[in-house]
């Protein structure tokens, strides 16, 4: 799957950040966006804030990477069992932000999360480094451990487990994909007198406001 939607035709200027030029599909300003994010001086460009909130409605924060996105949606990989994937099982919507400083700019996408296919968990998992595979057995996300020998511990335990075959996916590690229905673009501009666009799905379309900063 591409990480940019076809109709990408480049970064866009600071200048066109307004509603008359700004194209109908958010996924091609927002792969105009993140190109020129990529292109920056940054050292994660990918790294996206996820919200959560659990069953009772208690919201929980934190930096995760993105992994690709296309019309079904932007993609991370995590543990199933961790609070997040505990939250999202509760309560599957959420929330991103990207913060890219350098270009003064921020998104913010909202809507609904599912599990990707195992297949697609599969390939990427197989992707990873052999460490980061291990890893993913050793670590019980999110869970109280008593110091940082019981995971070293763990992981040596994972290493034997697996000194002579390859690492598989474990059951309880896998990808999401968050189906946005709100995405916002905001950019700064001087006197604190940004520019900022909303889409709100519509239907099969999508509807763009312009937001007072």
């Amino acid at each position: 799957m591409s990480d940019a939607p076809s109709g990408w035709q480049g970064r866009l200027d600071r200048r066109d950040l307004v509603k008359e030029n700004a194209p109908a599909d958010p996924l091609v300003l927002f792969a105009n966006w993140y190109a020129a994010a990529q292109q920056a001086d940054m050292i994660e460009p990918t790294a996206m804030t996820l919200a959560t909130a659990d069953g009772n409605g208690r919201p929980s924060a934190r930096i995760v990477l993105l992994k690709g996105f296309d019309a079904q949606g932007f993609r991370f990989y995590t543990n199933y069992e961790s609070r997040k994937g505990e939250a999202l099982a509760a309560n599957p919507q959420a929330a991103l932000v990207f913060w890219w400083e350098p270009l003064e700019r921020q998104i913010r996408i909202e809507g609904s999360v599912r599990k990707l296919d195992a297949e697609l968990s599969d390939a990427y998992f197989a992707r990873r480094s052999r460490g980061s595979r291990l890893g993913a057995h050793a670590s019980p996300q999110s869970r109280v451990i008593a110091n940082r020998d019981e995971l070293e511990q763990r992981v040596q335990d994972v290493e034997a487990r697996f000194a002579d075959r390859d690492v598989e996916r474990p059951v309880h590690w896998g990808g999401y994909a968050l189906v946005p229905e709100m995405m916002e673009f905001w950019q700064a501009r001087r006197s604190r007198l940004h520019d900022r666009l909303c889409y709100q799905r519509s239907g099969a379309d999508w509807q763009i406001d312009r937001l007072a900063p």
